[in-house]
């Protein structure tokens, strides 16, 4: 065991969806990340009982073709390609503690780079609206297995005797939609969590279950890929939209009723693109006595 180490963090959170956040900018609170385990890290600081508690860990970095960089590591562990909640708050972040000026700001994450356009009040950050790319919906490229049609729509997945139609789409990761007359605990936290793991997704799946209220309105929660139930997902609203959009069910501007508030996503069908805004929040700072492997 290596000696412990203090580590300074922010905890911020969008629509309910918190995760600690690590400058490693080169600013006087900066971390040098070179010698951390972040899988490990991720891990310890985001346990609610014996860490921090969190979604998971967020890194801020330079970036060598964006103004900056971020990883996302999942609560377990798992390092994630995109989180839009996330993207809204570092944009928050970098803006607010004067790291930059911008009010149009490109974010490299491992799902390609992001452009997102922060929304000032007051001199802070209120709203960040994200173009989350285009959404993906060749099975190949989510990606999904299997013999499945090109673009997976209502496909059948047995999970524990029960059979759901799930709805595929890739947000920079990968995501399963199912409509539901109403949303049950049972729904989110028994079938999800099977539904996360069926042999179809090759790295896995974030799935949302999600009521239709009216052609401008869905209600969603969702089962995230590796780290449970969350507050809220960003992909994974936009996914709910563009699934729902490709079903006919709604038009193409929704807003998203989550556990941790709401999300406005547009789906332009024409670019492909995805776009949601959403708030983003400050919670608390402090130092964290990381004990490292």
């Amino acid at each position: 065991m290596s000696d412990t180490r203090r580590l300074f963090f922010t905890k911020m959170e969008g629509t309910g969806n918190d995760y600690i956040y690590i400058d490693a900018l080169g600013s006087p609170t900066s971390i040098d990340i070179g010698e951390l385990s972040l899988h490990d890290l991720a891990c310890k600081i985001s346990n609610r009982h014996f860490g921090v508690g969190s979604d998971g860990l967020i890194v801020i970095l330079p970036s060598h073709y964006a103004d900056f960089r971020m990883r996302i590591f999942n609560a377990d562990g798992s390092e994630a390609q995109m989180c839009g909640n996330g993207s809204r708050c570092v944009a928050k972040y970098v803006h607010d503690k004067g790291f930059t000026d911008k009010t149009t700001l490109s974010l490299e994450t491992v799902s390609g780079v992001k452009t997102l356009y922060l929304h000032i009040e007051d001199g802070k950050t209120k709203e960040v609206t994200v173009d989350m790319g285009k959404a993906i919906l060749s099975r190949e490229d989510i990606p999904v297995l299997g013999q499945i049609d090109e673009m997976m729509v209502d496909f059948p997945v047995s999970v524990a005797g029960e059979t759901f139609k799930l709805t595929a789409v890739g947000m920079g990761n990968p995501h399963g939609v199912v409509f539901v007359n109403d949303i049950t605990d049972k729904h989110v936290q028994y079938y999800g969590r099977l539904l996360e793991v069926a042999e179809i997704w090759p790295h896995k799946a974030n799935i949302e279950f999600v009521k239709v209220v009216d052609r401008t309105h869905l209600v969603m929660r969702v089962w995230e890929r590796g780290s449970g139930e969350t507050l809220s997902c960003g992909t994974g609203a936009c996914a709910s939209v563009v699934a729902s959009v490709m079903k006919g069910l709604t038009d193409s501007e929704v807003e998203v009723k989550l556990l941790g508030g709401k999300l406005f996503i547009t789906y332009n069908r024409k670019s492909g693109h995805v776009y949601m805004r959403g708030g983003a929040n400050f919670i608390a700072e402090g130092t964290y006595y990381y004990n490292g492997i």
